[in-house]
Order: C-alpha cells, then sequence, then structure tokens
C-alpha cells in the first residue's frame, strides 16, 4: 500500500487546540512530521494551505488555523531535511497562472531530486476571488490570457487545461537539455515563449486532485496521477474505487496510473476499549459546544445563537441562500441535510453536540495496532483504497506512534515496503515517467 501524511489544516482546528500539539506556523513542526514519515518510508507529504481566513456573521472565524506559511516554500525548506520523502504542496489554479506555477514546481522538484508534487485545487468561491483582482467568481471570463465570454467555463475546466499547459511547459525543453519555444491557444490560455527550466527530474511531478463528485472523479481519470477522497465504509471505498478505475480507459490510461488514497484518522490503543475510548475523547474534543452550533449554522443558514448545544435540533427549516459563514463550501441542500440529521438524532436520542459528532466528523480507524493493520491492509487488498492519507492528531507528534507500532506489522504482512526502492515520488508510487517529446 502507499502511505502519505497530511500537515493539519484550518478544517482540522481542534488538532493545534489539544494541548499536546505544536504549533502550526513553526518550521519545527512541519519538520518533524516530515521526518517521522520519512521514517516511516512513507510516499508523500502533503501541505496545504487556504488563501483567505474564513469569516461567520460577518467576522474573522476564531476557531480557525491562521497565520499557515505558503506550501510551496515551506516544502523547498523540507527538500533540505529530507532525502526520499515525496513533498507534496497545494497550489490553486484558479488564482494562479500555469508559466508560474510550473517554474516554482520544476524548482521544488529539481532541488529535491524528483521529489514535486502538486496538489491542484480549483477554487469556486467569489469570497476568495476578492483577494485577487479578478474579484469575481473565479469561473468568469477576464482572467489573465481567458479567450471565454461571460457564462463560459468552470473551475475544473480551467483547472484540466491548466495541468496540461503546464505538463506541455515541463516538455518544452529538448531531451537533449536544450529550451526551445512553446506556444498554447487555449479556452482559458494563450500564452507562448520559452520556459526557463530544463526538464523536471521525474518528467511531470506527480499531480494530485481531491474529491468525491461527479466532476471530481472525471478529473481525477483524464488528468491525475493520484486523487485523494473520503475514508468510507468498505461498501462505499470499493463502488468509488471501481467507479473511478473504469474511467481511466477513456483516457488512454490503465488502472495503475492512478492511485486512490482516502485520508484517515487513526487512533491506537493497548486494546481495543482503550483504543475506542481515545477516539471518544477526541470526538468530544473535536466538537465543542460552540463548533457543534457553529455546524449546524452553516447547514441551517440563520442564527442558532439562543439554542443549548446540548439540547435537541432546531424545530426550524434550514433557509437557502447565502450562508452565515464565508470561505465554506455549502455541501449539498441544506433541507436534505437537516433532515438527515434529524432522523438519526430522534432514533438515538441525540443533542445538537451528540449529533455533530455522529454524523460530522471524519470517520476513523481505531484499535490496537494489529487491528488497525489489518483493516488497512484488507481495505487495499479487497480493492477499496491503493493507499492512505493520515491526519495525525496531535500534531506534529500523532505520527509517531503510527510509525513505530503499525508500520512494522504491515511490513510483517507484506502489505508494505521495508525500504525506498527508488529516489522519485514517481518511483514510490509505481508511476510511469512521461516520455519526453521529440523536437517539432
Amino acid at each position: 500500500m502507499h502511505l502519505a501524511v497530511r500537515f493539519p489544516e484550518a478544517d482540522d482546528m481542534t488538532v493545534w487546540a489539544d494541548p499536546r500539539s505544536g504549533s502550526q506556523i513553526d518550521f519545527a513542526s512541519f519538520e518533524h512530521l516530515a521526518r517521522t514519515a520519512e521514517r516511516g518510508l512513507f510516499d508523500f507529504f502533503l501541505v496545504s494551505g487556504g488563501l483567505r481566513l474564513r469569516e461567520h456573521k460577518g467576522r474573522i472565524h476564531d476557531l480557525d488555523v491562521a497565520g499557515r506559511p505558503e506550501s510551496l516554500t515551506m516544502l523547498n525548506a523540507l527538500a533540505g531535511v529530507t532525502g526520499r520523502l515525496g513533498l507534496a504542496g497545494t497550489v490553486d489554479t484558479a488564482f494562479n497562472e500555469p508559466y508560474d506555477v510550473a517554474r516554482r514546481l520544476a524548482t521544488l522538484d529539481h532541488l529535491s531530486d524528483g521529489r514535486a508534487a502538486w496538489h491542484a485545487v480549483a477554487s469556486t468561491d467569489a469570497f476568495t476571488a476578492e483577494n485577487f483582482r479578478c474579484g469575481d467568481r473565479p469561473e468568469r471570463a477576464g482572467l489573465p490570457g481567458s479567450r471565454l465570454r461571460p457564462g463560459e467555463g468552470t473551475p475544473l475546466t480551467r483547472a484540466a487545461e491548466f495541468v496540461a499547459v503546464a505538463r506541455e511547459l515541463w516538455d518544452s525543453w529538448a531531451p537533449d537539455g536544450t529550451p526551445r519555444p512553446f506556444a498554447h491557444h487555449g479556452p482559458h490560455f494563450d500564452i507562448a515563449g520559452e520556459f526557463t527550466l530544463p526538464r523536471p527530474p521525474q518528467g511531470h511531478p506527480v499531480v494530485i486532485q481531491a474529491g468525491d463528485r461527479e466532476e471530481d472523479r472525471e478529473f481525477a481519470a483524464s488528468s491525475a496521477d493520484v486523487i485523494l477522497t473520503r475514508y468510507g465504509s468498505p461498501e462505499a471505498g470499493r463502488a468509488f474505487y471501481t467507479d473511478v478505475k473504469r474511467r481511466l480507459a477513456a483516457y488512454g490510461r490503465s488502472p495503475g496510473d492512478l492511485k486512490i488514497m482516502p485520508g484517515v484518522a487513526v487512533v491506537l490503543g493497548d486494546t481495543d476499549a482503550e483504543a475506542h475510548e481515545r477516539a471518544e475523547e477526541i470526538r468530544w474534543q473535536q466538537v465543542s459546544p460552540r463548533s457543534a452550533l457553529l455546524t449546524l449554522e452553516r447547514i441551517w443558514g440563520v442564527d442558532l445563537s439562543a439554542y443549548d448545544p446540548e439540547g435537541p435540533l432546531p424545530d426550524i427549516d434550514p433557509v437557502p441562500g447565502p450562508q452565515l459563514g464565508r470561505g465554506w463550501p455549502r455541501d449539498g441542500d441544506g433541507v436534505a441535510t437537516a433532515e438527515k440529521w434529524r432522523a438519526l438524532a430522534q432514533e438515538r436520542g441525540l443533542s445538537i453536540r451528540q449529533t455533530v459528532i455522529e454524523a460530522g466528523v471524519r470517520r476513523s480507524v481505531v484499535g490496537t495496532p494489529e487491528g488497525v493493520a489489518a483493516e488497512l491492509a484488507e481495505s487495499v487488498a479487497r480493492d477499496a483504497a491503493d493507499g492512505f492519507v493520515l491526519i495525525p492528531h496531535p500534531a506534529p507528534g500523532g505520527l509517531d506512534e503510527f510509525v513505530d507500532r503499525v508500520v512494522p506489522l504491515l511490513q510483517e504482512r507484506g502489505a508494505f515496503r521495508t525500504a525506498y526502492e527508488g529516489a522519485t515520488l514517481r518511483s514510490h508510487l509505481g508511476l510511469a515517467g512521461p516520455v519526453a517529446k521529440a523536437a517539432p
């Protein structure tokens, strides 16, 4: 299986609230987690980061993690303290340009001797766009280089072309190491010139995509090397795996060309009872009374501060339209979600806080090291995943126990490597390198 770790981000704010956690800003936290992941022979370390602080009820959301560094800058620093670990950073395709991003990623790939990866995300909200000169939804016409008329294109069509252009730039140097002109004339980008860097050591840095929606799956099948998804039931995992893998043939790709890696939190204990007790403690820490109401307000769309978080769910229906919070996506139909949560609360006699814990907290793998190793290995063996992206709690030290206690058991099962066999991230993932194009 493939293993990666993600530096906890804004949606993992309770990780940093834990007194056992370090700083989400200090380089020492990033270095500790990266060194631990490399000691555990992980494939890559993912650093994310938003482009704007989120707001709630017109104020900065003070439960958020603020002050996070820019991802590729941090990864360039980590390249100097690691030797084999893949280095993956989030870069938005809505508020950047292909030439600049391709150059930054090629630089990281050269500095790290072929360990760079790009988590390509496509922002869709006007709130984030206010920080940039487009001043509107990012899919609108009028972004630099765009040939679109108003109303044409989507964030993912721009993202797909963005990735394709970056690959054209990485391929623009001849195999003998000499630059040659490039030109791209497409609906979103119309650029020409010469790229400043030789072809990256990997040919193309690894491209990572995330999401469960129909359009996310299709984008990953056409353009990505890795897709990140939610960790759900075994049945849901196998259905997602089968669906995404079958799409690859339409793009001339084979099942091994795209790795499916759900994000997962792991909670360990010497016994199952101890592990579940620790998991329960973490869940209650993750959902404070205040954050429980915040979660409900994002679904209901109204101020619920008068409600008791330890009391029943609101008896009013969600209000369609603008959210009280800005910077969060609105997940699906609020009315449908409210009905589902009410049914769960009524069936099990749950309070607001208990309902949010049961319905809204990321699913974890909980158990003894032996039980966790068995569950992860079975998921891969039964084609529910190719590997996993771990989100440690606390951070950065929360990964140490997994590396010390679970990785050796996975190795004993023959489910995980006992040494790095290659030097590049593509070699860790078992991905073939792209063939360099001949001169036109």
